[in-house]
C-alpha cells in the first residue's frame, strides 16, 4: 500500500490550519521545486559575486592607469630638463672645441635622431591593445630617453677629444719661448751678418745679447728639459734646454749654471747667472731660439718684446 504524506499549513494571521493529504510521487516534486529555486539563487548569487568582483578588478585597473599616467607626465618633466641641461653642456662643448682649434660638431648630427624602416613604434608596445594613448605617452618617454643618452655619448666623446686637445695645446704652449730670459739692456738683434766686436769680421748673430751686471738671474723661458750644462768654445758657461715640438733654447756666456743635465725646468726659472764667459766683452747672455735644429729670430716668441 503505496505511502501518503500530510501537510499542515500554518497562516500568520492565527486562522486555522489548512491540511491535506498527498501522494509519494508529490513531496518528490516539492522538494525540485524547492532544489530549483535553491539553485537559481546560489546561482544569482555567484552572478553578483562574479560582477561585483569584475567591478572591483576594472576599478583597481583604473586606478593603476592613472598612477602610471602621473609617473610618465612626471618622467616627460625630468626629460626636458635633462635635455635643457644637455642643451647647456652642447653650448660649452661648441665652446671649447673653438679653444681646441677643433670644428663645431654639425647640428644635426648633435641631434642624433633615429627613424626610417625597422624603427620602433608605439603598435610595438604590448600596451598598445589594452591603452593605445597610454601606450604612445611611454613610447615618447622611451624615444627620448634614447635620444638622450645617444647625444650623451656624443657630448662625452667630444669634450674628451676637445680636452686631449686643449691639454696638447697647453704643453705646446707651456713649452713655447715667450719671454726674455734676464732684466738688462738689448745690446744686440739675431742676424745673418753682423760685426763681430772682438774677431772684427762679418759673422752670422743667431741670437740676441742682453747685457746686465754680473749675477743676474738668466730664466727658462719655457717649460723644458736640461740637456746641456757646462762649457761650450766661444760661449763660455752654456745651459741648453730642450722644449720638446721641435723647440730648443741655448743661453751662452754665464758666470755659473744653476742645473744639471736631465732636470726639468719651468718657464721663469733660474738656471744660470749672467757672467762673460767665453768670448765676451762684458757681462750679458747670449740667447739663442732653435725650431728644427735651425736658429731663429728670438724676439720672434718674445710677447709683447717685454724684459722680465
Amino acid at each position: 500500500m503505496p505511502r501518503k504524506w500530510t501537510v499542515n499549513l500554518l497562516p500568520r494571521d492565527g486562522s486555522d490550519l489548512l491540511d491535506g493529504e498527498t501522494g509519494a510521487r508529490r513531496p518528490r516534486l516539492a522538494v525540485g521545486v524547492l532544489f530549483t529555486v535553491l539553485t537559481g539563487l546560489l546561482l544569482a548569487a555567484g552572478s553578483f559575486g562574479y560582477l561585483g568582483g569584475e567591478t572591483l578588478q576594472g576599478s583597481r585597473l583604473a586606478r593603476e592607469n592613472a598612477v602610471l599616467t602621473q609617473q610618465l607626465s612626471a618622467m616627460q618633466g625630468r626629460v626636458a630638463d635633462l635635455e635643457s641641461d644637455l642643451e647647456l653642456l652642447a653650448e660649452r662643448d661648441a665652446d671649447l672645441r673653438v679653444l681646441a682649434g677643433l670644428d663645431p660638431i654639425d647640428r644635426e648630427v648633435l641631434e642624433v635622431g633615429v627613424g626610417g624602416p625597422g624603427s620602433p613604434s608605439p603598435e610595438d608596445n604590448a600596451l598598445f591593445a589594452l591603452n593605445p594613448e597610454t601606450a604612445e605617452e611611454a613610447f615618447a618617454v622611451d624615444y627620448d630617453l634614447n635620444a638622450l643618452e645617444r647625444r650623451t655619448r656624443l657630448l662625452k666623446e667630444s669634450l674628451r677629444a676637445a680636452g686631449d686637445s686643449i691639454s696638447s695645446h697647453r704643453e705646446r704652449l707651456e713649452a713655447t719661448p715667450s719671454m726674455l730670459p734676464a732684466r738688462g739692456r738689448l745690446s744686440s738683434r739675431f742676424s745673418n751678418a753682423r760685426q763681430h766686436p772682438i774677431l772684427n769680421r762679418s759673422l752670422p748673430h743667431e741670437g740676441v745679447d742682453i747685457s746686465g751686471p754680473r749675477g743676474t738671474p738668466i730664466m727658462a723661458t719655457a717649460n723644458g728639459r736640461v740637456t746641456w750644462a757646462g762649457r761650450r768654445s766661444g760661449y763660455g758657461l752654456v745651459v741648453e734646454v730642450d722644449h720638446g715640438f721641435g723647440l730648443s733654447t741655448f743661453y751662452g756666456h754665464a758666470s755659473q749654471t744653476l742645473v744639471r743635465v736631465g732636470q726639468r725646468v719651468t718657464r721663469g726659472e733660474v738656471i744660470a747667472l749672467i757672467g762673460n764667459t767665453g768670448i765676451a766683452t762684458s757681462p750679458h747672455v747670449h740667447y739663442e731660439v732653435h725650431v728644427a735644429g735651425r736658429p731663429v729670430d728670438p724676439m720672434n716668441y718674445v710677447i709683447g718684446a717685454a724684459l722680465p
